[in-house]
């Protein structure tokens, strides 16, 4: 088993920066996806951003040039750096570690509010 926690959330003004940290811990693969997703009140959950093992990244082109993943597979931590937040960023923001071994597999950390308000 995995397991994901987070760290980071809060309550911040527009226009204002919050980091988010994922550690992963338990079972070890060589090989995995990390990423974050988030899901406001009344919506889907949504992919924010992704990062590999060898640091490609892709983002949701709504946090595009604002958002920044990246990890430190030393730690197997993951990040989400968050400027120039907006109001419609808040949500609750999930830790993800994807992996395939014989099947897929999806691991969710507990998940962490983020509040952008003034």
């Amino acid at each position: 088993q995995v397991q994901l926690v987070e760290s980071g959330g809060g309550l911040v003004q527009p226009g204002g920066s919050l980091r988010l940290s994922c550690a992963a811990s338990g079972r070890t693969f060589s090989f995995f996806r990390m990423g974050w997703y988030r899901q406001a009140p009344g919506k889907q959950r949504e992919l924010v951003a992704l990062i590999s093992n060898g640091g490609n990244t892709n983002y949701a082109d709504s946090v595009k040039g604002r958002f920044t993943i990246s990890r430190d597979n030393a730690k197997n931590t993951v990040f989400l750096q968050m400027n120039s937040l907006k109001p419609e960023d808040t949500a609750v923001y999930y830790c993800n570690l994807f992996v395939i071994t014989t099947t897929a597999i999806n691991y969710w950390g507990q998940g962490t509010q983020v509040t952008v308000s003034s």
